[in-house]
């Protein structure tokens, strides 16, 4: 049996210590094969965002497994690309120099961080504005910069945090397709949290649904629906079905939390 891109076994973390310890996972259990997308979904404080971090390598975990391609995860490292909600460009750079950034803090030399950037920058369809500033960029160019700058320096998995939730509901349809087309197109391991069940039914290969007190993954659903997607696809039975079963078991999630 082969080595599962990211492994998860058995995981546990809480926040604070003694009386005022918080229990926020509870043996989490999740396998991601390579070229898989998964997304995280569920109510407000499940720890679908705190197990991307833990992920991510941004957080400690208390007890339990957690490896990709075999190796463990200690730290955050050049292997896992990180998207957030929030864009964090640095201000002062202009988009292309963003990305340079990156690349240039993974060691690549000056030609080849002008080159790749170029690239990344024409993979996200934004050649035309390499030399402006996040300040002179919408929302979702700014996004768009931000996954370009997390995709260039080839990482195994791109992590992804609610990376379009405050764009208007045009730009993020657009976003979901960009999404889709450069996934399709290079097929890397993603592991995207969301609120969005349509977006996730639309993204993804595989939908886990956590539920809260603590956080535990409650259901997982294989999506099956074929690829290419594009946006007519949200209109066809199989969806609708789909993102109905997903929504009545977060439902239940939050109903048993509050019985």
């Amino acid at each position: 049996m082969s080595v599962p891109k990211l492994h998860i076994g058995g995981l546990h973390k809480s926040f604070g210590t003694g009386a005022r310890r918080t229990e926020v996972l509870r043996d989490i259990d999740l396998d991601l094969a390579d070229n898989e997308f998964v997304s995280l979904v569920g109510t407000s404080g499940c720890g679908k965002s705190t197990l991307l971090s833990i992920v991510a390598g941004l957080h400690r975990f208390d007890t339990g497994e957690l490896a990709i391609d075999g190796a463990p995860i200690l730290q955050p490292g050049l292997d896992r690309g990180v998207v957030f909600q929030s864009y964090t460009l640095l201000p002062w750079l202009t988009a292309q120099q963003n990305i340079e950034f990156a690349l240039k803090a993974a060691g690549y030399d000056r030609a080849a961080c002008r080159e790749i950037a170029r690239e990344h920058l024409e993979l996200v369809k934004l050649s035309h504005s390499a030399d402006r500033y996040p300040s002179e960029l919408s929302g979702g160019m700014k996004q768009r910069v931000a996954i370009a700058r997390a995709l260039s320096y080839r990482p195994k998995m791109l992590l992804m945090d609610e990376p379009f939730g405050a764009l208007d509901a045009l730009t993020r349809h657009q976003m979901q397709e960009l999404l889709t087309q450069i996934w399709e197109e290079h097929r890397l391991t993603v592991l995207f949290v969301t609120h969005d069940v349509e977006e996730a039914v639309y993204l993804s290969d595989r939908i886990v649904v956590m539920g809260i007190g603590p956080g535990r993954i409650i259901q997982s659903f294989d999506v099956g629906i074929p690829r290419p997607r594009r946006e007519e696809v949200m209109e066809t039975p199989a969806f609708m079905d789909l993102q109905r079963r997903v929504h009545k078991a977060i439902r239940e999630a939050a109903k048993a939390t509050v019985a």
